[in-house]
Order: structure tokens, then sequence, then C-alpha cells
């Protein structure tokens, strides 16, 4: 005997099926909205990692060396960045080498910062939390290695230095408080 019927689903039936599926492939429960506000603000400084590195490519094949770095280059090195491309290029070259080399990798960080808010740290994946603490690791060691020699280098890396952690301790009720324990 066929179980199946060849009747039309009601719309109401559908329309209950369609909200109950919707209702249970939510990325999450309902949030406050600083949490969204806070996460919007995660995929901004991913954009802003991404940007930077870009920018610092583009002007890498520009003039060999970041704008923003030319007052740091001059701080370290006594020398403008033009007179030492006279002086010594074959040691530009290997700075822009670096910085190019140095771009990609923040563009890599930036990738996989981006990829890991976008889908564990938005499904509340503990560990996506602890991950998104990493690239505090080369914003601190850029800031206190590079960026004190240039004021806006500085300006710049302090951005990420202090968002960063403002937005991972915003999120802590989310991953760690008692409605967290409830999603595990």
């Amino acid at each position: 005997m066929d179980t199946q019927s060849d009747e039309p689903i009601s719309e109401e039936v559908a329309q209950s099926t369609f909200g109950n599926h919707i209702s249970q492939n939510r990325i999450a429960p309902k949030q406050p909205v600083y949490l969204l506000v806070a996460w919007i603000l995660l995929l901004l400084l991913g954009g802003f990692f991404l940007f930077a590195s870009i920018s610092d490519l583009a002007s890498d094949a520009r003039i060999g060396l970041p704008s923003d770095h030319l007052e740091a280059f001059h701080g370290i090195t006594g020398m403008t960045w033009s007179s030492a491309k006279v002086t010594s290029p074959q040691i530009t070259q290997y700075t822009t080498l670096l910085e190019v080399t140095y771009a990609v990798h923040e563009l890599v960080f930036g990738l996989l910062f981006l990829i890991i808010v976008i889908i564990p740290f938005r499904r509340r994946a503990r560990w996506a939390w602890w991950a998104c603490w990493v690239p505090m690791l080369a914003n601190f060691t850029y800031t206190f290695a590079i960026a004190h020699y240039s004021t806006t280098t500085l300006t710049y890396s302090l951005i990420a230095d202090i968002a960063l952690p403002v937005l991972l301790l915003l999120h802590v009720p989310a991953f760690f408080g008692k409605s967290a324990r409830r999603l595990s």
C-alpha cells in the first residue's frame, strides 16, 4: 500500500515545515545586539588586516617600501628611502623582498582570521575564540619592532592592538557563560 498521498500539501503545513527547517538550521540562538555589533567589528578588523597587506604589496611594487614605513625606515637607518636606493640598491632590494614577504604573511593571517570569524566563531566554537587571539602576537611584535618609529604606523598598529582584545573580551559571555554551556 502506498503511504504517500498525491494530495497537495496545504500552505499552512508547508509554512510550518519551512519554519521548523529554518529554526533548526540557525547558526546561533538570538543574541544581544552588542554581540552582533562586536562580531561585525571583528569582520571589519579582518578587512583592515587584508586592506593593510594589499596596500603594502601595492606600495612595495611601486616604490619598494610601504609609504607608512618610510618614516620608520628613516628612524632606524638614519637615511631616507630614496637616498638608500641610490647608495645601497642591494640592501633596498633585500628590504623590499622582506616587506613583500611580510605583507603576504599579513594577508594569510587576515584571510585565516576572517574565515575563523565568519564560520566557527559565529557558531560559537570555543577554539575559534582562542584562535582569534593568535594575531595579537604579530600585532604586538609589529608595534614594538617597527611601528613606534612612526606616528602614522603606530596609530594604525594600535587600532588592532586595542580593538581585537576588546572585541574578543566582549564575546566572553557568549562563549563561556551559562547559555554557552547549553549550546555545547
